[in-house]
């Protein structure tokens, strides 16, 4: 099938179709180039997105669905962390890239904790009792 026939039988547009072998989701023609060639499985794997987006799934949800075990990796991806030196013995780890207003209030809460763990230590030396 061209991407055209495999667009009209599956009733997803060529772009989408496009889309979903960019993320993985569909693997890539048989046959690349101009006379690209799509097989009865593109079909299958088409039908089965649309019936697992129709359950209301997300496509990273589909994506983790349609992984093949064998596809699975071993270990999860790397994920990036920030970190606030509150005090020499204290440490907090935030994960990176949440939503910026989050962020903004969380950073504000940890100044407001860094303030409150340092005070008590610049008026004599004494660490704030934990409750």
């Amino acid at each position: 099938m061209t991407l055209a026939e495999i667009a009209k039988a599956s009733g997803f547009p060529a772009r989408t179709i496009r889309y979903y072998i960019a993320r993985g989701l569909v693997s890539g023609p048989v046959k690349s180039g101009r006379d690209a060639a799509y097989t009865s499985g593109h079909l299958e794997r088409l039908e089965r997105i649309k019936k697992l987006q129709a359950e209301g799934r997300t496509l990273s949800e589909v994506s983790q669905l349609l992984r093949e075990p064998s596809d699975k990796p071993a270990v999860g991806p790397p994920t990036a962390w920030w970190q606030y030196a509150i005090a020499d013995d204290i440490v907090v780890w935030v994960k990176a890239g949440s939503n910026p207003w989050l962020t903004k209030q969380f950073r504000n809460a940890v100044d407001e904790f860094a303030r409150a763990v340092r005070q008590p230590e610049e008026e004599g030396n004494r660490k704030p009792e934990c409750q």
